[in-house]
């Protein structure tokens, strides 16, 4: 458990220190903690081998440790991101609160993505979502953050019950919550069946998939910047891979039945959330809409996993993953640098003409959007590239599917688009003026660029994820 073990110790000495400094001694909070989550990032960036803990509850796979690896890498950059906004002098928290639920947060998803038992699972699955919700509403006296907060942690006790609800039909048909004995006795009742429908709508809202997506669009906008930027990448990057692990390893029997159902759920969420980005005006309602469309071509990865490589499969995911953490990031990062420096500016009207005065920003984020809508060579052309081989090594009936995400590929770079012809052709008497970045900003924005253009040119990042799993 080397990956929890740092991390609990990471979160001690943030409390701790959280607790005691006072003074001017509390101005090394952020990078005291940032250093600590690099040393944690680079102790744990080897996967180790297959390890099992507990009579079996917790099991973790080299796959697991470069998950790991790959969403605290996220988190690192979220830290870096959040100067700016932690500085404000309208700040209601201490800033050390916003590290240690952070941090908690991932230790919940590491204990989630490694559980062999679904108590474990479900125990991880709380751990990381009722954090959650204080993060949301961390700027409560700001916008609609109190609001978000409550819409996030009421339908996460509705998904959560019916979630529960769901397990206790499969330990009713099998008597078991260990995953290798459940896969055992699965043999497709109809009480097993609607076990994995309501298990699977339980995460589907942790994923955002359609039609469990309803609280994304209100939590992302009245969300603090920053934490909406963690919640569509870190958050649905964790729940994905753990739905993935827990269909490879429980409902492995069941294959034909979750099939069809991601079959009906990745059409929905691509087709229907791409429709309503076109709509809107508001640049975090507008990313949450993406992230939506997003996770269900994460999902194409999933559905690979019944096809002729799982490895394939698996590794598709968790490179989609790190590819969307540095583009996704990169997005979120200007629009909370204009956010901050603009008065709460997030309209997409105000960047009519931002290149003007702000090209650098502008260009980077014209990469950061070129790579979500995976238009080569950017990072975000293969990442899509190997979850459509996926796909389409899952059976000729998937072929569809694949070509319909293909048509959605069409419909998101016309609304990613939209963005880049505001910042470089539309008129504007009034351009948002010129500023500059923070520090913290602009090393977290060097690195997500660096990010999108070197891992979409480099293969030895995909070869590396691969040879580990």
């Amino acid at each position: 458990m080397r990956p929890e073990i740092s991390l609990m110790a990471l979160i001690v000495i943030v409390f701790l220190y959280d607790l005691i400094a006072e003074g001017k001694a509390r101005r090394w909070m952020r990078p005291l903690t940032i250093i600590l989550l690099g040393i944690h990032i680079a102790f744990n960036v080897l996967p180790q081998g297959a390890v099992s803990a507990f009579g079996g509850m917790y099991e973790a796979t080299a796959a697991t440790g470069v998950m790991k690896s790959i969403l605290a890498f996220g988190t690192f950059i979220v830290f870096i991101q959040s100067g700016k906004w932690m500085s404000r002098p309208d700040t209601n928290f201490k800033e050390g609160e916003f590290y240690e639920l952070i941090l908690c947060t991932l230790l919940g998803m590491n204990m989630m993505m490694s559980s062999g038992h679904f108590l474990l699972f479900f125990l991880g699955l709380e751990m990381a979502s009722i954090p959650m919700a204080c993060l949301v509403a961390l700027d409560k006296y700001r916008h609609k953050s109190a609001e978000a907060s409550a819409k996030f942690i009421l339908t996460a006790v509705f998904s959560s019950g019916i979630m529960l609800y769901g397990l206790t039909f499969i330990y009713g048909s099998t008597g078991t919550f260990y995953f290798e004995d459940c896969a055992s006795k699965l043999t497709g009742t109809w009480m097993q069946i609607v076990g994995l429908v309501f298990f699977f709508s339980g995460l589907g809202f942790k994923i955002s998939l359609v039609p469990f997506h309803f609280w994304t669009a209100d939590t992302y906008q009245g969300a603090p910047t920053v934490v909406s930027g963690y919640l569509s990448v870190i958050s649905k990057g964790a729940a994905a891979f753990t739905l993935m692990v827990i269909l490879m390893k429980v409902f492995a029997p069941m294959v034909l039945y979750w099939q069809y159902v991601l079959y009906a759920v990745i059409v929905l969420s691509i087709t229907i959330a791409n429709l309503f980005a076109i709509r809107q005006h508001d640049l975090k309602r507008f990313m949450a809409f993406s992230s939506i469309s997003q996770a269900g071509y994460i999902m194409l990865a999933i559905v690979g996993v019944g096809g002729t490589s799982a490895v394939l499969s698996m590794t598709s995911l968790m490179y989609y993953v790190l590819i969307y953490i540095v583009a996704n990031l990169a997005v979120f990062g200007i629009i909370s640098t204009v956010e901050e420096n603009n008065n709460g500016e997030v309209s997409m009207d105000a960047y009519n003409g931002f290149y003007q005065n702000n090209p650098k920003l502008s260009f980077i984020m014209t990469l950061a959007l070129f790579s979500l809508g995976g238009i080569p060579p950017f990072a975000g052309f293969f990442s899509k590239f190997f979850v459509f081989e996926s796909a389409f090594s899952a059976g000729k009936i998937f072929y569809p599917l694949v070509l319909i995400a293909l048509i959605n590929t069409v419909i998101s770079l016309y609304y990613y688009l939209l963005i880049v012809k505001a910042m470089y052709i539309m008129p504007n008497d009034k351009p948002l003026p010129t500023f500059k970045s923070d520090c913290g900003t602009k090393l977290s924005l060097v690195i997500c660029t660096v990010g999108i253009v070197l891992f979409g040119l480099v293969s030895y990042v995909y070869e590396w994820v691969f040879s580990a799993v």
